[in-house]
């Protein structure tokens, strides 16, 4: 019985080796790349990472390297760029060579290679082209959007109210921003007590959470391995149900675009444009889906999480509040609500929501990929090589921002206490890949914070606390805060 537990055990190792080594490799070897931590076998360079705070090591181990290093990520060799300078030659400087997506296992499970976010090549730009075409058509940035977050900002002030002195939790505020997103999705807003709606939130919640373990994390480096312990099995399931909420909602679309009319949804835009020659598999029914799917959760998750972290800091930073408070009693009293030209009367709020998205960025980096030989920072990297632009790294860079590691408004305001804008500030990324939804986003984060704080005190509960916790994206914690009325009139 010894000799055969022995076999057997040398039979699993040899077998492991064989799941490891069938896993993608980098690309070819180049005598000229950049420096970066000596990588063990097999692992890389995985022991260097805390995998449930990736990011901070890597920010860690470019100040030792420098802004362009070299780190194995298991067997994938992958280019890490860091700070203002590097970040920016990156994404801007190589035009059209840097736009692409490497395979990331766990989406292209979800995705199928399909969608907006993680697609690459000539799918990614047909999708690309028809997202910016369709939210400019249904008034993104405009008056049609405006008045749509102000709604919402209504429903939500009815939400707090509701709650009479109590402690709220922090993650109602996600509900508005949210419902921005889904109007302009699917053509309609959701009452905040629908079925539906609670559980679409509650499901992104947990996917989010799901996508950003280390088990996930080492799922996506060793793909083999992962599919051998089953570790994408817990994603894959709450992907699923939420696939089974939103096909009644695109069949209800369906039918509707059937009886004709103008598109009054990104849905039935896409339905409608599904109806003619589609070259680029662009309409198909699971890219429909797997679009859909990307915007309902990139589109809800980080806008949200934004203004969860900026109703966190305000409570924190009570002087900082204050001031907001003070001009905006200034320049619009406490009924008239805020518009998006309002930014410029209102350059310290304006600051303080600039800082918010500064020192809280939700989404630090996504990888990207060469789609030709590339030369970046004075190296040569063939086509294929995946490169990690450090968005964090430009939004700390020491060479930027006089206080980096401080929540501090002053960094968007000169001396005369008037609006400035930083090229540093990168939390939309830029370049080719700049996010799609980045001027809803933004015109959604300064009305609905706007118009909280002219209506509330946000106070804190004892224990208050601003430790990210471990998720996909750079999440607050879950507890409560008190929305304290502000009296109408000055």
């Amino acid at each position: 019985m010894a000799l055969l537990a022995l076999v057997l055990g040398l039979l699993g190792l040899v077998g492991l080796w064989v799941l490891l080594c069938a896993g993608p490799r980098g690309p070819r070897p180049d005598p000229h790349w950049p420096p970066g931590p000596h990588p063990l076998p097999l692992i890389g360079n995985l022991h260097l990472l805390r995998l449930s705070q990736q990011d901070r090591s890597l920010r860690e181990l470019s100040e030792r390297y420098g802004p362009v290093f070299t780190v194995h990520l298991g067997r994938q060799k992958t280019v890490v760029v860091a700070g203002y300078e590097a970040v920016r030659e990156a994404l801007v400087g190589t035009g059209q060579k840097l736009v692409g997506r490497p395979p990331i296992a766990i989406f292209q499970l979800i995705l199928g290679g399909g969608g907006i976010f993680f697609s690459s090549g000539a799918r990614w730009k047909a999708a690309r082209q028809f997202t910016d075409r369709t939210l400019h058509s249904l008034g993104m940035g405009r008056g049609p959007v405006a008045d749509m977050v102000l709604q919402e900002l209504s429903c939500l002030k009815g939400q707090l109210d509701s709650y009479r002195g109590r402690p709220f939790p922090l993650a109602l505020l996600r509900w508005a921003s949210s419902n921005v997103t889904f109007t302009l999705l699917f053509g309609q807003r959701f009452d905040y007590r629908d079925p539906v709606f609670v559980a679409l939130l509650d499901l992104i919640d947990e996917v989010m959470v799901l996508l950003g373990t280390p088990s996930l994390q080492l799922f996506n480096i060793y793909p083999w391995l992962g599919a051998l312990l089953q570790l994408h099995r817990p994603v894959l399931r709450k992907i699923a149900e939420v696939r089974g909420i939103l096909r009644p909602l695109l069949e209800a679309r369906r039918a509707s675009a059937a009886r004709g009319g103008p598109a009054h949804s990104y849905v039935d835009a896409l339905i409608q444009q599904g109806q003619g020659a589609d070259p680029d598999g662009l309409f198909t029914e699971d890219n429909v889906m797997a679009c859909v799917l990307d915007i309902v959760m990139a589109g809800t998750e980080t806008t949200s999480i934004t203004l969860q972290w900026a109703a966190l800091l305000m409570a924190k930073h009570l002087s900082v509040q204050g001031l907001v408070q003070e001009e905006l009693d200034r320049v619009l009293g406490r009924s008239r609500l805020p518009r998006p030209e309002d930014q410029g009367s209102l350059p310290y709020t304006n600051a303080v929501v600039h800082e918010v998205q500064r020192f809280v960025n939700p989404l630090p980096h996504v990888p990207r990929c060469t789609t030709a030989d590339t030369r970046l920072c004075g190296y040569l990297f063939p086509k294929g090589t995946p490169v990690i632009p450090l968005l964090s790294s430009v939004l700390l860079d020491k060479t930027q921002w006089e206080t980096p590691h401080q929540f501090n408004p002053g960094h968007f305001l000169d001396a005369n206490g008037h609006f400035v804008k930083r090229a540093a500030f990168l939390p939309f990324s830029t370049g080719r890949r700049v996010c799609a939804g980045e001027s809803l986003a933004r015109t959604t984060l300064f009305l609905l914070f706007t118009g909280l704080l002219q209506s509330f005190r946000l106070l804190p509960l004892p224990g208050l606390d601003t430790t990210p916790v471990p998720a996909f994206t750079q999440r607050p914690p879950a507890q409560a805060l008190f929305a304290v009325p502000r009296p109408q009139g000055h």
